[in-house]
């Protein structure tokens, strides 16, 4: 999966208005600044398009599927349009079922429990927790990390055709790191999971919200991807793909809206009939205003172009690596190389830095968020610092003083709704800090790097 701006004009996209742009923030060193949000991996800024929609669905909000008002009717006829809405956004088949979640983590997790008995798990170890970890039932063989795309196919096709015994197998893969952005070969290794007779479940958290995700055209068995990445609020999530393990498996959750009957029998005991579309894994009362805020996000996307965001985004990612690149003491972490496509996400440390240190330095002296730590993937940071798969190190801060080396790293995001003047803000903070140095004085307080109220600002 490649992605190419040649024919097309960044400079004809603006920035997708975002909740939170003209905020303000104080700054250690005096005065305020307006906040650049640069942790898009983490959470995304809501669009003003989906804050917009939200509210002026928010009078009329109901139950859904069982109330016979009509505001639960509107609410229930809201509620599966939203399915049918991401559906189309995700390139569904025609038999694919999307089931909505909390997450990422959630889906994944849905399916962990829904995979057949004797099911073998395939998963690499540059993976993001929430598709690392959720396999404990299952056999699982992880891989190592790949140094290009083509050893990831490779590799993948290997420990495919070796498997004892032959039976199910699941590969699980993310579309973009969360950690160095790059993408990945989704659709070759799509290609050889299914010629090993396997399926393959996308962790599409990092790609959806930069990339646009057909799950007809990648050949893909599942997507998984969290409303809150993808410019959407409120804590729902996506699960879309094949039916059939989805409909065998015992639903994730037991309760209302899950089942179909309740009948008690004659022992005392009581025999359930169990629905077998979407709603079998979605027991309990849904988080409607969360799902019809991804289905906003969905439509907001494509309205604007998603080719030309794409476009802008990767504009973007040029300025902050060649910026980058004019630090010497500045190492972009990278698995592919720096010729790799890669969305907005781009990890780093600065030499004679720790990186908890040079983080809070940007908050606290630019105004600017970003991420340090493992980023929940700690095998590939540990791997891509070149340190021992065994050191110590947590997704926040080490406990390391300022000015000590750390195990963990700096990660900046970006996206539809990244103005240029943050990455300007970021890229001079970068510059100046490492010629500079910080301004004021910062202590570890509770794992967290933060500046010293107690300390005048170094002269």
């Amino acid at each position: 999966m490649s992605v190419s701006t040649a024919a097309l004009d960044p400079s004809v996209c603006a920035p997708l208005p975002v909740l939170g742009q003209d905020v303000t923030v104080p700054l250690v060193t005096g005065g305020e600044v307006t906040y650049a949000a640069l942790d898009y991996s983490a959470s995304a800024p809501a669009l003003q398009r989906v804050w917009d929609d939200v509210a002026a669905y928010a009078p009329y909000y109901g139950s859904v599927h069982r109330g016979a008002g009509y505001l639960s009717q509107l609410s229930t006829d809201l509620f599966e349009n939203s399915r049918r809405t991401v559906a189309e956004f995700l390139g569904c088949r025609p038999e694919d079922q999307v089931v909505f979640t909390r997450s990422t983590t959630d889906s994944l997790n849905l399916l962990a429990a829904a995979i057949p008995a004797n099911c073998q798990v395939f998963v690499y170890e540059t993976e993001h927790h929430a598709s690392l970890l959720p396999w404990r039932d299952a056999q699982v063989t992880y891989l190592n990390a790949p140094r290009t795309p083509g050893q990831a196919v490779e590799t993948l096709e290997r420990a495919l055709a070796d498997r004892e015994p032959y039976g199910p197998a699941l590969v699980c893969v993310t579309g973009a790191s969360n950690v160095t952005g790059e993408l990945w070969p989704v659709r070759e290794l799509a290609a050889a999971a299914h010629a090993h007779g396997a399926r393959i479940v996308l962790d599409a958290a990092q790609l959806a919200p930069h990339h646009p995700v057909d799950i007809a055209e990648l050949d893909v068995d599942w997507v998984a991807f969290s409303g809150h990445k993808l410019y959407a609020p409120f804590g729902s999530g996506v699960l879309a793909g094949r039916a059939d393990w989805l409909q065998a498996a015992e639903p994730y959750l037991a309760g209302g809206g899950a089942s179909r009957k309740v009948a008690r029998r004659a022992d005392g005991g009581v025999d359930v009939d169990w629905h077998t579309t979407a709603a079998r894994h979605e027991a309990g009362s849904p988080n409607v205003i969360g799902v019809y805020s991804i289905a906003s996000a969905c439509k907001a996307l494509t309205e604007a172009g998603f080719d030309s965001l794409v476009a802008r985004e990767q504009e973007l990612v040029s300025r902050v690596r060649e910026g980058l690149a004019e630090v010497p003491e500045v190492q972009v972490l990278s698995l592919f190389g720096d010729d790799a496509p890669r969305v907005g996400v781009i990890s780093f440390v600065v030499r004679g830095w720790n990186s908890s240190h040079f983080a809070a330095a940007l908050s606290a002296e630019y105004g600017i968020g970003v991420r340090d730590g493992l980023f929940c993937a700690h095998p590939l940071v540990r791997t891509l610092l070149g340190s021992d798969p065994q050191d110590p190190g947590e997704c926040g801060a080490p406990e390391a003083e300022p000015g000590e080396r750390s195990l963990n790293a700096i990660r900046v995001s970006f996206g539809a709704g990244t103005p240029d003047e943050h990455i300007d803000r970021f890229l001079r903070a970068v510059t100046e800090l490492v010629r500079e140095g910080a301004q004021w004085k910062y202590r570890t307080e509770d794992g967290r790097c933060v500046p010293d109220r107690g300390e005048a600002p170094q002269v």
